[in-house]
């Protein structure tokens, strides 16, 4: 069956942005890889229960693999790009994806917008022939906070359903316990399951999760 990469900056982007997909992907027969692009420093004390927490996360979805590059997070901008280019581009031509999701270019994290940069510079068609299709997918707390008056923003134009697959997207988001607080904080349940209610009534869904087409060969 084919593959899918599931591009996160960090840890719970991949939940954030596609929970609801890759598990509607893996159910379809797919193979799903995830990419973990930064990685806490060592003297951060949160490491370890990250370690823990991908390893849960990581069990839960039953991804194929989980490729992590390591890279420092929130520093993304200090390194060169073909240092990223090359790192990713490895996995790419191992995995040979038919699908690919990444961050939205325009989140206000500078680390999501260069990894956008880096995926569009290492899934160049003539070099990998293999991906039919680039998704862009949005992260709460960083794609809705961007208030550049030159970026025309997040406008979606595919919609998944997946309203069987919520619940499990919201126990999973809980599992980063750093990363979520009580509503109205934009990382909480209630704001994810309002987001996806929202998104839901666009496409005549209880709840989807949306996303811009970058790319589609047919």
């Amino acid at each position: 069956m084919a593959a899918v990469l599931v591009v996160a900056p960090h840890p719970d982007d991949e939940t954030i942005g596609c929970s609801g997909t890759i598990f509607r992907h893996i159910e379809q027969g797919y193979k799903v890889y995830w990419l973990i692009i930064t990685n806490m420093k060592e003297n951060n004390d949160y490491r370890e229960i990250r370690e823990k927490e991908i390893n849960t996360v990581s069990k839960i979805y039953g991804f194929s693999s989980v490729y992590r590059l390591g890279f420092p997070t929130s520093e993304l901008d200090t390194l060169p790009l073909n240092v990223l280019i090359n790192s990713v581009s490895y996995v790419i031509e191992e995995i040979k994806p038919k699908i690919v999701y990444i961050p939205y270019r325009g989140d206000i994290h500078s680390d999501h917008t260069i990894v956008f940069d880096v995926m569009v510079a290492s899934t160049k068609n003539f070099r990998h022939p293999y991906i039919k299709r680039i998704l862009a997918y949005e992260t709460i707390s960083e794609t809705d906070f961007n208030i550049n008056p030159d970026n025309n923003g997040f406008r979606p134009n595919v919609f998944v359903d997946i309203f069987d697959y919520l619940d499990k997207k919201v126990e999973i988001l809980n599992i980063y316990s750093s990363e979520v607080n009580e509503f109205p904080f934009p990382r909480s349940e209630k704001a994810l399951r309002a987001l996806a209610t929202l998104r839901g009534v666009v496409a005549g869904f209880n709840a989807a999760e949306a996303f811009m087409l970058l790319k589609e060969t047919l």
